[in-house]
């Protein structure tokens, strides 16, 4: 397929505009045509042409897709779209011979210019008790607002914002016509998280040039710090193992029910995973079936694209599809020389017997273990930031002060929160872990995972406990005493009864001997009977068997 390129082209629109061209079906022609571009539209700007055919709408193949069905998946693109379009000359030669569309490799361009390593970038700032750690400014006679003072190991110095940066979007919206107090706000009002669609200089040059109007598509997401992930499964005896399901309220696809040692668990799929993409073409807008279809439709093997809700939510924050993940992901491994083997030597003779070495020791395997970090606060604090999504359960470490509190207990970025003072807190608020960890004095106890450790553990339905480190939770306090003695009071009074039992059954046998004994004896005459001695009990008791009888 030598010379058959599709080029990669994203489409940005404003409120209000439409993306600039019409979307055809014509009588005696094939594919769906680009045709009425409007000059100076987002259409005409991003290098689509007339006649143009587009086999691809967000990575779904829609070549032999009905055509009111392609109009749709473009209306529910929002505000960004991406197409893969072939020009008309390269769609005929591939229809005249006999080319299978959906196979043509999907090279990753940037609206027809390919191998350009200039790139937009997204950058996911989440606001620490300094603040996000940059300034903006605005220069007299220049359009546009740009980065400046960004303080070092600083949110946004973290999130890969760089001085200069000119803004383009905040959280999915163009900004580049707003004034700076506009902008101001709209940073304000996003509250502790924020999604900056920034370029540097050159790159906005480059752009500029082309006439290429910058979205969200044409990105680098290397810089985000929350990632989708790439399952590659193998169907076992008993299928993947896992089921598909849709959830009430919930847009999208979810993974649920992940059988114990599958080859989904194995891949590393998750509980309520969202499923974006099935084989690089996503599937958000696919019906339940039709995806269970492109599942079928693999085989024994097959390639999903999923997110978990915290990187969800990160995504849908700049409104971006992290489809771009899967993109430049598979771009970088396809830059990659595969290695060549150089050809062994042809020998006259048999070479001599290797002589026995000793196997290298093998690579230790990664540690897959929380840590237990005992912490002492300074007249700075505990030396770290306690990050959260909103609504979103599960707290990670940000912000760690170099030589802290924090840091020489050994905690480091991006950790995992588990435990606070041995209270699990997997499934706590923001708010509430900040509670406690403020009502903890001067001494802090954290059990905490790194990201891969934890995101391991958790799929392979392993509990995160001090357990996994030898150690044992904190015993629950003993009984109270009063609660001993009750029992044995119990106890007592049962021996008590025993004895009582017992002299009533040694008193009784002492009776019938003497009544024999009376009744063997020859009459006498009467006498004054015999004032007979009490008997005791044994018992601490003071009741007396005689008295009884």
């Amino acid at each position: 397929m030598a010379g058959i390129k599709p080029r990669v082209i994203v489409l940005s629109k404003r409120d209000g505009q439409t993306f600039g061209f019409f979307l055809r079906v014509e009588k005696d022609e094939e594919g769906h045509l680009i045709r009425s571009l409007d000059m100076g539209g987002p259409a005409e700007l991003a290098g689509l042409k007339d006649g143009d055919r587009i086999i691809r709408v967000n990575g779904v193949f829609v070549d032999n897709t009905e055509h009111a069905q392609v109009a749709d998946l473009v209306r529910k693109s929002g505000m960004s779209v991406t197409f893969h379009v072939l020009s008309e000359a390269a769609y005929k030669q591939a229809k005249e011979e006999g080319w299978d569309l959906a196979e043509i490799p999907r090279q990753i361009a940037v609206n027809g210019v390919a191998g350009s390593s200039s790139k937009p970038k997204l950058c996911y700032l989440t606001k620490s008790t300094a603040g996000f750690g940059f300034s903006l400014k605005s220069v007299k006679g220049q359009s546009g607002v740009f980065m400046m003072d960004v303080s070092r190991g600083g949110s946004a110095d973290t999130a890969g914002v760089k001085e200069n940066d000119r803004l383009v979007e905040v959280n999915g919206e163009n900004v580049e016509n707003s004034n700076h107090e506009q902008v101001v706000e709209k940073v304000k009002a996003s509250g502790s998280n924020v999604m900056f669609l920034l370029v540097d200089a050159d790159t906005d040059r480059f752009y500029k040039n082309k006439q290429i109007r910058l979205g969200p598509g044409l990105a680098t997401v290397k810089h985000l710090p929350h990632k989708p992930r790439i399952a590659e499964l193998t169907k076992g005896s008993d299928g993947y193992g896992f089921f598909l399901r849709k959830e009430p309220k919930m847009a999208g696809h979810y993974v649920k029910d992940i059988d114990r040692g599958s080859p989904a668990e194995r891949a590393g799929l998750k509980e309520m995973d969202r499923l974006v993409a099935v084989a690089g073409e996503e599937v958000g807008q696919c019906t339940h079936d039709q995806v269970v279809d492109k599942i079928r439709q693999e085989g024994d093997k097959c390639c999903l694209l999923v997110v978990d809700a915290v990187t969800d939510k990160m995504y849908k924050l700049g409104k971006a599809s992290p489809l771009l993940f899967w993109e430049e992901t598979r771009a970088s491994a396809a830059s990659q020389p595969e290695p060549t083997k150089k050809p062994e030597p042809r020998l006259a003779t048999p070479p001599p017997s290797p002589i026995p070495t000793k196997a290298p020791a093998p690579a230790p395997a990664e540690d897959y273990k929380p840590k237990l970090c005992q912490l002492v606060k300074t007249a700075s604090g505990f030396g770290f930031h306690l990050n959260g999504i909103q609504g979103v359960p599960g707290q990670y470490i940000k912000e760690v002060v170099r030589g802290g509190a924090a840091d020489k207990a050994g905690v480091e970025e991006d950790d995992i929160v588990v435990e606070v003072n041995d209270v699990n807190v997997e499934k706590s608020s923001h708010e509430e872990v900040v509670e406690m960890i403020r009502g903890t004095g001067n001494t802090l106890r954290l059990l905490l995972a790194g990201r891969s450790a934890y995101d391991h553990l958790k799929a392979t339905g392993v509990a995160v406990t001090l357990a996994l480190l030898g150690l044992e939770a904190p015993r629950a306090p003993s009984p109270k005493l009063p609660e001993v003695r009750e029992e044995e009071e119990e106890e007592e009074e049962k021996k008590m009864k025993e004895v009582r039992t017992e002299e009533k059954e040694e008193k009784a046998e002492e009776e019938k001997e003497e009544r024999a004994e009376e009744a063997a004896r020859p009459d006498t005459p009467a006498s004054e009977p015999r004032a007979r001695t009490p008997s005791v009990s044994s018992s601490s008791s003071n009741s007396s068997f005689d008295e009884q009888l």
